[in-house]
């Protein structure tokens, strides 16, 4: 357990939909508290099956659970390190669109017909204000992540790239995966309701409300760069190691893998 207090918390312009979990930074550590159900488990396994993908480590941030005291109060949620080099910023792409062209970036997407052509639309405008040629294979990676663990939250407010102090453009590791796994147990996702009646109707958000019309539309255009080799046995170990959250939350993660690794399963070394 880690004890925190008021002068560590931090803003951040990284946002949820659903509201900002409380957030800390100390000693080069970021800690985030869980705001609507079990978001820290939920970046805990994301991060850790990542491990079991393609991608190499400095492309996603890890995340441990972790229970944080404050303000004599015991909360459940995660700790992962601070990846921003000193002077270096992370500018969401809302917020860089807004500043070069001085309108909404989502809204700006959202007029344009087909997600193939939203997708078009989105990767040359990211590599017109930052010259990251591959970032459509980015997008795909993302995009992939999404589907497979069910990240409800991908809006342009929550995808970044980073700025170095010369003024160069960098991509942002992979990182803020609190909203996959039906971890919202207080607004949407009941804990009573069954995970395959909820599983329907968990909504994109990047290009299109359907997870699977949006991975069509990047696979289709850039490929697909992404593969995993996690297993059912993998997935039951991490959940095992994992010593804060309760054991039903723990079940509900594992049915919820389970069937999307079946559902995806092209993705999925033979």
């Amino acid at each position: 357990m880690v004890e925190l207090s008021e002068k560590n918390i931090r803003g951040q312009e990284i946002q949820s939909s659903k509201g900002n979990q409380l957030k800390w930074q100390r000693d080069g550590i970021w800690y985030k508290a869980d705001y609507t159900g079990y978001e820290g488990l939920a970046e805990y396994m994301v991060s850790s099956l990542l491990k079991a993908s393609n991608l190499e480590s400095s492309e996603y941030i890890s995340y441990q659970t972790e229970e944080i005291l404050y303000k004599k109060r015991i909360r459940r949620g995660c700790k992962s390190k601070d990846f921003l080099p000193e002077k270096w910023q992370l500018i969401t792409l809302e917020r860089l669109f807004s500043n070069f062209f001085g309108k909404s970036l989502y809204q700006s997407i959202y007029q344009i017909e087909g997600a193939e052509q939203r997708a078009e639309f989105l990767v040359e405008q990211v590599k017109r204000m930052t010259g990251l040629t591959e970032f459509g294979v980015y997008l795909c990676k993302l995009l992939t992540i999404d589907a497979l663990f069910l990240n409800e939250d991908r809006h342009t407010h929550n995808i970044a790239v980073l700025l170095d102090p010369d003024g160069k453009y960098h991509y942002c590791p992979i990182f803020d995966n609190g909203a996959a796994l039906l971890s919202d147990i207080v607004q949407d996702y009941a804990e009573e309701e069954p995970v395959l009646d909820l599983i329907p109707q968990v909504q994109a958000k990047t290009l299109s409300r359907d997870f699977d019309e949006q991975l069509d539309a990047v696979e289709q255009l850039y490929g697909q760069p992404m593969h995993f080799s996690f297993d059912e046995k993998e997935v039951e170990e991490l959940l095992e190691q994992e010593e804060f959250y309760p054991e039903k939350q723990k079940r509900r993660i594992q049915e919820i893998l389970l069937h999307q690794r079946r559902k995806y399963e092209y993705l999925f070394d033979k």
